[in-house]
């Protein structure tokens, strides 16, 4: 191939702008009048033979021409050149073509060889994981006995596991193991992959996954705070009482009633708490301004003359045991002396209607209470979080029945979880002012959050694991305060979460329920 361009100078002395030459003899020079040098652009010649001077004219300017214009002209020629070669049936470009398509036909075969396989392995570990911890519930509860394991987890991988990709649409339980000393059960299942590409696959097509999980006695205890106040009116308290009754449900359901391995308390809260029945032996009436200090204890002379109570409103506690949960008989909590003023300035109930729910394995009557929900009042979160506190310790054990008292903490035999609920920002507080017009702030409360933040600290000390819950939440500092108040989170379960519907908290609350049973479960 042969092909030569020359441009033409402009002066005599000038150098060409550009030369491109391929073994031609030069062309003679173009002159106009005046002896001047006129712009052109050479022959482009392809050869057909093995001489220069057997090449072919395809195309020449004798017209003024720019570097520009003149390089289009050549990469259009060129592109003419490789659409030839193209079409060359002599079979080399034939060969290097096949070789291409089949290296890209390996890497596509790979490719989704390969997610196969990933998306088999997933379901087949949700399905197992699934299967594993749904057996050792029914074992730990009595539903089933351990010879009937193998069946139950055969049957629940059948019914639950996605196996498209598998070659016989199932998976397979390979092995189960039962430790009764250490009160596990471990499982090992597989699934053979259906490729797409078997020709590409270097791997064995199995897929193989274990799981393990404890079924054992050990209890679970769930205490949850519930917003109850003015802005929850409406379709928000609708909403809340839907989701607390379900999540009662999914808690509650499926254990013997005569030995519950699990039990829910309920602590609804507003401008206060309502302490119900515990109200006399734990909580102590602020009657004058000096009694705004640490309360006395339950067996104090003080406390037995007290007189009679306006209510069974529960405010913060002061002094030293303000941010633990030391029983009422190391020192009771405080109904502030601002409580009744401030109720009667913004004309809202001193606490709730709605009286706290110890400890129970009593749906029914968590329901009733759920139910009978009234929203009124501020947001005193802090008092509601101490109250949830007190319903988990067993140092509240002495004022409560047996069948609500606490157990003692031991992770071995015992879980314990607080779910803090709200749907703004914690705006009441009574311990850090002294007239009842300081009481409410309804851009929030520094000293409120602070309360707040110190008593979840307190609680995630004592290893009481902590979900918060915000609904419809739009304040930065209600946000900040679920969120530092929730523990961090572990591996694939989430402790803090942001809702902004309905379904959306009925779902979260759905998600916590079977998160505690996964963590007091999975081994």
């Amino acid at each position: 191939m042969c092909f030569r361009v020359r441009l033409a100078r402009r002066h005599q002395d000038e150098t060409p702008s550009l030369t491109l030459t391929s073994g031609l003899p030069p062309r003679p020079e173009k002159r106009g009048e005046n002896n001047r040098l006129v712009p052109a652009i050479d022959d482009v010649r392809v050869a057909q033979g093995s001489r220069p001077d057997s090449c072919t004219v395809l195309g020449q300017a004798a017209y003024p021409l720019s570097v520009e214009a003149g390089t289009m002209r050549i990469l259009k020629k060129t592109k003419q050149l490789a659409g030839d070669l193209a079409n060359d049936r002599s079979g080399n470009f034939a060969v290097l073509t096949g070789v291409i398509a089949s290296m890209l036909m390996l890497s596509v075969g790979y490719g989704v060889n390969v997610a196969q396989s990933y998306q088999l392995k997933s379901s087949l570990r949700n399905a197992l994981d699934s299967a594993v911890t749904s057996t050792a519930r029914d074992l730990t509860t009595g539903a089933i006995e351990e010879e009937d394991a193998r069946k139950v987890v055969e049957a629940f991988l059948h019914a639950n596991g996605d196996a498209k990709f598998a070659t016989t649409d199932q998976f397979v339980l390979d092995k189960l193991v039962i430790d009764r000393t250490a009160k596990t059960i471990e499982a090992t299942a597989y699934a053979n992959v259906n490729l797409a590409f078997p020709l590409f696959s270097t791997k064995d097509p199995r897929v193989s996954i274990s799981s393990a999980a404890v079924y054992s006695d050990r209890a679970i205890e769930v205490a949850m705070m519930l917003d109850v106040t003015g802005s929850m009116e409406g379709q928000k308290i609708k909403d809340l009482k839907t989701a607390a009754e379900n999540a009662v449900d999914a808690f509650l359901a499926g254990q013997d009633p005569k030995k519950p391995r699990v039990r829910v308390a309920i602590v609804p809260y507003a401008n206060s708490v309502n302490a119900g029945s515990l109200a006399s032996t734990s909580v102590f009436v602020e009657r004058k301004a000096s009694d705004r200090k640490q309360a006395p204890g339950s067996d104090d002379p003080i406390a037995v003359s007290g007189g009679s109570r306006p209510d069974n409103c529960a405010t913060e506690r002061k002094g030293a045991e303000q941010y633990t949960d030391a029983g009422p008989d190391v020192a009771m909590v405080n109904r502030d002396l601002l409580l009744t003023e401030f109720s009667e300035r913004t004309r809202t109930r001193a606490c709730p209607s709605a009286a706290l729910a110890p400890l129970t394995a009593n749906a029914d009557a968590l329901k009733s209470t759920i139910k009978s929900f009234v929203a009124e009042g501020g947001t005193a979160g802090h008092i509601g979080i101490q109250w949830a506190w007190y319903l988990l310790s067993e140092r509240w054990s002495g004022v409560l029945e047996k069948s609500a008292q606490p157990a003692k903490f031991d992770p071995k035999k015992v879980a314990k979880y607080a779910i803090l609920m709200t749907d703004g920002e914690f705006n009441l507080s009574y311990f850090d002012v002294n007239e009842s017009s300081k009481v409410y702030n309804d851009a929030g409360k520094e000293p409120t959050r602070t309360a707040a933040k110190k008593l979840c600290a307190a609680m995630r000390a004592q290893k009481i694991e902590i979900f918060s819950v915000g609904f419809k939440l739009e304040n930065s500092y209600a946000k900040d305060v679920m969120k530092d108040c929730a523990t961090p989170d572990s591996g694939s379960v989430k402790h803090y979460y942001q809702t902004s519907t309905g379904a959306e908290l009925d779902a979260a609350f759905k998600e916590i329920a079977r998160n505690i049973e996964r963590l007091a479960l999975t081994k």
